[in-house]
């Protein structure tokens, strides 16, 4: 028992570490944006273009994610996608030109959507026991946060050296930071094929088998069918979308505390970095109360809470000490991450098999994350169309609303499994007199 109970600590470890090394170099404008215009010669803008292809491509190949789960073992698609992403990551530290550079951004689509997402939450969700959901995913989302801010700062470290120390140029330090990203995959790659195997998983079905069936492609259709008539399915994608909605939110924290309280740059960025390191904690506690208590409950409550400390950040008075700021933002860190967290959990409550998991998780995934379609653009219309206050208080009260609808889905949510438990209690009960 403990060999087993190790032996799945150890693949979560693994699956925590590829999980918070895949995206950070994909995502390398978070830290470095100026030093990365400067060190390939683009525009913001070109820049924001090779952006937002990544966004469309990680939509659109949600479902083909979730298909491709099901037919070739996680561990091989992860992978896969640690393979692929570091190999463009040496192409990307050449600098190539922007037409390249789009080609690049496309790979990455496909090496952090397309073969990565879905085996992702999948190998997670069969890793887990029923009463580890929460725990489980807590920790992914715990751990992912520690391994990226560890990174970027190893990374922020690498770039001062060369920088500062040695006096080199700002692409050729760059380039270095690049470099520690990719070999860092190239290294977890066959590190992750080999201690993420299939056939000890508590849940793992027949892979083989599944590969091997001849009507698989004919009951596709049928399965999505079956997927999207389940309200179940429809309350988890609700109750992602609209806990994803306030961890949006948070984008605009710093520059809504620059112009509206005339903070400083650096003490708006001091309290945004402090929300960041909530990650870890929020999560992990999150995931430890949501198995220890009722995940639904929990995560509803936790939505309704921070729900209403965005309203409160929204209102506060403009004459606020900054530590009031901080402590509210503080807080509705701890709550949006342990969000975050455990919200993946509820597909554990959808009656779903495990051989169209991963389907079930691209169809969640796509009503899940599309506010990384419509928020950008709304955010951008009403700063426009409001200047001022007026136009974030608009934006955040219509995410706080949303986090409220998250919250009635939740218990809706936990309405319908103790019904169902209780009829299954009625059946045995029938069955057994």
């Amino acid at each position: 028992m403990s060999i087993k109970f190790s032996a799945r600590y150890l693949k979560l470890a693994v699956l925590v570490i590829v999980a918070g090394n895949i995206y950070p170099l994909i995502y390398l404008r978070q830290n470095f944006e100026l030093s990365m215009l400067e060190a390939f010669g683009i525009t913001a803008q070109q820049l924001g273009q090779n952006y937002a292809m990544l966004g469309i491509l990680y939509v659109v190949t949600y479902i083909p994610s979730g298909w491709l789960a099901d037919r070739v073992s996680p561990r091989i698609l992860m992978s896969f996608s640690l393979l692929l992403a570091g190999v463009l990551g040496l192409w990307f530290s050449t600098y190539p030109g922007f037409v390249e550079l789009q080609i690049i951004y496309a790979g990455w689509g496909i090496a952090a959507g397309l073969t990565f997402w879905s085996a992702l939450i999948k190998a997670t969700t069969l890793l887990a026991a029923e009463d580890e959901q929460a725990k489980f995913f807590g920790i992914l989302e715990a751990g992912r946060g520690l391994v990226e801010a560890l990174l970027a700062t190893i990374a922020v470290a690498i770039l001062a050296y060369y920088l500062q120390t040695l006096g080199q140029d700002t692409p050729q330090a760059l380039q270095k930071v690049i470099y520690m990203y990719v070999a860092c995959m190239l290294v977890l790659a066959p590190i992750s094929y080999f201690i993420l195997a299939d056939n000890d998983e508590p849940q793992a079905h027949n892979q083989k088998a599944l590969n091997n069936s001849t009507d698989q492609n004919r009951r596709y259709w049928a399965d999505i069918k079956s997927l999207i008539t389940q309200e179940e399915l429809w309350l988890c994608g609700v109750c992602i979308l609209m806990g994803y909605q306030l961890f949006w939110a948070s984008y605009s924290y710093s520059a809504y505390m620059q112009s509206q309280f005339s903070l400083t740059a650096v003490m708006a960025g001091t309290i945004t970095v402090i929300m960041l390191w909530m990650r870890t904690i929020g999560a992990t506690v999150a995931g430890f109360m949501g198995d220890k208590f009722v995940r639904e409950k929990v995560l509803g409550l936790m939505m309704a809470l921070g729900a209403i400390l965005l309203l409160v950040f929204t209102f506060m008075p403009l004459g606020v000490p900054p530590i009031a700021l901080m402590a509210n933002v503080a807080v509705i860190g701890l709550l949006m991450y342990g969000i975050r967290g455990i919200f993946w959990s509820t597909l554990s409550r959808v009656d779903v098999r495990n051989e169209i998991k991963g389907l079930a998780i691209g169809i969640v995934s796509i009503v899940g994350y599309s506010p990384d379609i419509y928020l950008p653009k709304l955010n951008g219309y009403l700063l426009g169309a409001y200047p001022g206050r007026e136009g974030y208080t608009i934006y955040f009260c219509t995410i706080a609303v949303g986090g409220l609808i998250g919250a009635l889905a939740a218990w809706r949510l936990h309405v319908i499994v103790q019904r169902k438990a209780k009829r299954e209690i009625k059946t045995r009960l029938s069955e057994a007199f």
